[in-house]
């Protein structure tokens, strides 16, 4: 009796994985740089965060290395970094930002 194995869909899967968490990350990435450059560099020192040309580089870098690992670099450690800084810019420094140039304060 002969058996036949399934068809193994493993590597279309794992691309298909990698590239949506790649695109996320660039996405992610993209928005915060994009925001940082949008920004007046006196705002960063006011709330007493790094500055402006700091967090550029940052970002930058981050993108830069994530777009060199490609898809199957997606979840290595310099894509999550870069997400993490993203993250952090994000969630962190931009509030701050924008309730400066509110004039509602950041405290």
């Amino acid at each position: 009796m002969v058996y036949s194995a399934p068809p193994i869909f493993y590597d279309d899967v794992e691309f298909l994985i990698a590239f949506v968490v790649m695109i996320f990350s660039l996405v992610v990435q993209a928005v915060a740089l994009i925001h940082c450059v949008t920004q007046r560099g006196d705002g960063f020192q006011a709330i007493g965060t790094l500055p402006k040309g700091a967090w550029l580089a940052i970002l930058a870098v981050c993108i830069v290395l994530t777009l060199l690992g490609g898809y199957r670099g997606a979840t290595g450690l310099f894509s999550l970094i870069g997400v993490a800084a993203a993250l952090i810019y994000l969630l962190d420094v931009r509030p701050g930002l924008r309730d400066l140039s509110d004039g509602k304060g950041f405290w």
